[in-house]
């Protein structure tokens, strides 16, 4: 664990607001975020008259890893605020030691739905120093999803599709809710399969897609080997590669696969960076304060961990200075209320948060555009030449979505 701007102290009792990052540092979505968490903490000079530090453990995707420095931020270094962590189980394994302690803690990359309908939404009272505010969870994205089916129809006539998911706990929604949502459509869901996250070769699971002639194939993906999911599919099957697929998100991905990725997309908060996501101009002026101090590294972006920590951190500052106190230990109530009654406008865009009789209680809402359509959730493409563009929603895109030339 390492600590940056300081030297650990009593949290709340001295001059030194610590904020604990928690993420899988030798991965580029960890680091990513790491490095957008040390960006917040230089951007703020103080927090309620405190110096602000931050203390960042690596968990190496691992409960284990992470539950031993969780332990060491709260009880030894005093941490005020806890962000991060990428991986649903990591995520789960740690909240009822979190919740024990009550420390305000913001999840800023597991997206499972479990993690708030099944704590928060069975036991409140315990759970409630537990948010997240963002991505928005894995049901919502589930049908953001199916949204960009409609829009893939639209553009392209495409009217059958499949899914290919991770077998993971976090891709369990969209099994289980994807078939519903098409129902409601009058598209069509003809094969639907998990791949064991292990899985090198998919050539036996795109001949299953193209013997059932589907047009797109939606993956959700996080675990798999993402150089050999695009590369056996490129120019090789006769249907699109759309959805979500984590290991795209990397800028360096293009490069990593040797332009294999071209034309797939994936949905990312965020969307990359490549387009304005607040009201103002917050998405823009972070990626330039990123890449001014990290362009020359991997990633060269944020990616969408990096972005929902940023804004963590900096919509919590705002909340605990709404409330007067950052005083869990006594003023734990006040904090909740200032954080549920916040609206921020954050570089993945507007977040405000579920209240506790909410469908999903403490975590980000979607915010949906005048036709009901999920917003905060945008699908980037990787295009020629390299390029991520935003293609979906409308409202943020930065160029038309390209059907690949081989269909």
């Amino acid at each position: 664990m390492t600590t940056v701007a300081g030297c650990a102290g009593r949290g709340g009792d001295d001059d030194v607001f610590r904020i604990g990052h928690i993420a899988p540092t030798t991965d580029p979505m960890g680091i990513g975020s790491e490095r957008s968490a040390e960006i917040a903490v230089d951007q703020i000079d103080e927090i309620l008259d405190q110096e602000v530090e931050l203390l960042t453990g690596d968990t190496e995707g691992e409960v284990d890893e992470a539950e031993s420095d969780i332990e060491t931020m709260i009880v030894e270094d005093n941490i005020d605020l806890l962000v991060g962590t990428f991986v649903t189980e990591v995520t789960q394994g740690n909240m009822d030691f979190v919740a024990q302690r009550d420390v305000p803690f913001i999840i800023t990359g597991s997206a499972d739905t479990e993690t708030v309908v099944d704590y928060h939404g069975e036991d409140y009272e315990t759970y409630k120093n537990i948010f997240r505010t963002g991505p928005i969870n894995s049901s919502l994205q589930a049908e953001s999803v199916v949204e960009y089916a409609e829009f893939l129809a639209d553009e392209h006539g495409w009217t059958s599709f499949g899914l290919l998911r991770d077998d993971a706990a976090w891709t369990v929604p969209f099994g289980d809710e994807i078939p519903g949502l098409f129902e409601e459509t009058d598209l069509s869901l003809d094969y639907e399969t998990a791949a064991d996250i292990e899985t090198d070769d998919f050539s036996s699971y795109y001949d299953s897609f193209e013997s059932e002639g589907v047009d797109v194939v939606l993956r959700i993906a996080a675990h798999a080997n993402g150089a050999n999911l695009v590369s056996t599919w490129q120019g090789e099957y006769d249907f699109a590669m759309e959805g979500i697929h984590v290991t795209s998100m990397s800028p360096e991905f293009w490069d990593q696969t040797n332009g294999a990725c071209l034309y797939e997309s994936t949905g990312q908060a965020g969307a990359g960076g490549v387009t304005e996501m607040s009201e103002g101009d917050e998405t823009m002026s972070f990626v330039e304060a990123y890449q001014e101090e990290y362009g020359d590294e991997e990633p060269s972006m944020p990616m969408y961990m990096g972005f929902n920590t940023y804004d963590a951190i900096n919509f919590y500052k705002e909340a605990v200075e709404d409330a007067g106190t950052a005083d869990y230990d006594n003023d734990l109530d006040d904090i909740v209320d200032a954080m549920l009654s916040l609206t921020y406008d954050g570089t993945a865009g507007e977040i405000s948060l579920y209240g506790e009789d909410g469908e999903y209680p403490h975590d980000v809402q979607e915010v949906r555009d005048e036709d009901g359509r999920i917003v905060n959730f945008p699908f980037t493409q990787w295009q020629e030449g390299g390029e991520v563009e935003c293609v979906f929603p409308e409202t943020y895109a930065t160029a038309d979505h390209q059907a690949p030339d081989w269909m």
